[in-house]
């Protein structure tokens, strides 16, 4: 029987996943193809490493049932790979009454979740758990972990390679178009001439491209709805004597009149302390430097209408992020407030992240994920946190329904 010819685009831990499970789970003959020069180089290696729990998740969303599937599927890995992973536990505190009034439900969202372990905890408990937390109540999630998800793509890549598939690196899709039988993918190499065309032709293509999705997806004539509007978080370090002050995550409770969570403490698993991230608007899809704007995803903002109706409605918002964006004092405060035995006079600035938020034109923000597709192109149109940590669920997910249409054919 013919093998299977698929492509991947997009060498993040999403992208890496879909390309071995294809190789190794369906016998396909894969090609992984990533612009940078190396794996994990975006949204993968720019996060706090955080393995989520399933707590915040609406029951019963693609969200809350990959998370759970991901999770074991990642833990059965990394100790196949020898990675460094831990369950150092995570509190989600309350500072007032009327935070601690909002926990409830996301306790009862995340028990039926099957979050293992999830529980309510007093003012008195939270601190035997977390003897340097200030807060009058939190839910305890002790399985939630921290994990270095770029050595986990690596991983995954030489998986690909053992089970017979490629990784191109350097090269940056510029056209997807279906042809007779078949789905064409154009690109060109750095330093190479603009417009050349190596790519090859496919049976099969997914496009896992994070921060571009809705480019790639515009490439096969879909729609760009739903957006993505990148917004920026700034992470701050601090040294490694400062990793006892916590035993495992301290997040803050989400408000419902916000659309991004807050400064939290998450140690990583290299040994410090991390505080962050906020949320502003990044001027660069990539841009993980300060100042580095990108005309043409600055114009993809301003001119998209859904992007203005989310801004009017969430001014308080911006105004809380805007406190964080243009003020460390105020950004560390923030962490301070929750953890009042931190030293961040030391405190320096780590990686920046940007997060692929698609947006529609509404201006709602897209919560769950979501992935479209035919039995010959699939696009994953949205995989916001918890992304990284339902990577390889999210994997079996696509490889499964891309199959299920093809037998249908």
């Amino acid at each position: 029987m013919t093998r299977l010819r698929a492509a991947v685009v997009g060498g993040g831990i999403i992208g890496t996943a879909v390309a071995r499970h294809l190789a190794r789970e369906h016998g396909a003959d894969v090609t992984l193809l990533e612009k940078e020069d190396r794996l994990a180089a975006h949204q993968t290696g720019h996060n706090s490493g955080v393995v989520h729990a399933g707590l915040y998740y609406e029951p019963g969303s693609l969200k809350a049932t990959l998370c759970r599937r991901g999770v074991g599927l990642l833990q059965d890995f990394v100790a196949q790979h020898d990675i460094a992973y831990d369950e150092c536990g995570k509190v989600v505190v309350a500072l007032d009454d009327v935070q601690a009034g909002r926990l409830g439900p996301l306790h009862e969202r995340a028990v039926a979740n099957g979050v293992p372990g999830v529980r309510l905890v007093e003012g008195d408990e939270l601190r035997e758990i977390e003897p340097g937390v200030a807060g009058v109540r939190a839910i305890h999630s002790p399985r939630t972990a921290i994990v270095d998800f770029p050595a986990v793509t690596e991983a995954l890549g030489a998986e690909l390679v053992e089970a017979g598939g490629a990784v191109r690196l350097g090269h940056e899709v510029r056209s997807i178009s279906v042809r007779g039988g078949g789905v064409r993918v154009g690109t060109t190499t750095k330093g190479g001439p603009g417009g050349s065309e190596d790519g090859g032709e496919f049976a099969l293509v997914v496009a896992c491209g994070g921060l571009q999705s809705d480019r790639l997806a515009a490439l096969l004539g879909e729609r760009r709805d739903p957006r993505i509007v990148p917004f920026y978080g700034d992470y701050f370090v601090l040294p490694r004597e400062q990793r006892p002050v916590v035993r495992g995550m301290v997040y803050p409770v989400p408000d419902p009149r916000y659309p991004f969570l807050g400064v939290h403490v998450t140690p990583r698993v290299d040994g410090v302390l991390t505080l962050g991230p906020n949320a502003f608007l990044s001027l660069g899809r990539e841009s993980y430097e300060r100042g580095r704007p990108v005309a043409r995803d600055v114009r993809d903002v301003v001119g998209y209408p859904g992007f203005w109706r989310f801004a009017a409605r969430n001014v308080p918002a911006a105004v809380r992020e805007t406190r964080t964006a243009l003020s460390s004092g105020q950004f560390l405060r923030e962490a301070v407030r929750y953890v009042p035995g931190l030293d961040v006079s030391r405190a320096v600035r780590g990686t920046r992240g940007v997060r692929a938020q698609a947006m529609a034109g509404d201006g709602r923000l897209v919560d769950d994920f979501v992935i479209t597709g035919t039995d010959r192109v699939v696009v994953v149109r949205n995989a916001p946190s918890p992304g990284a940590t339902s990577a390889l669920a999210i994997a079996e997910h696509i490889a499964a329904e891309a199959m299920r249409r093809r037998s249908g054919r």
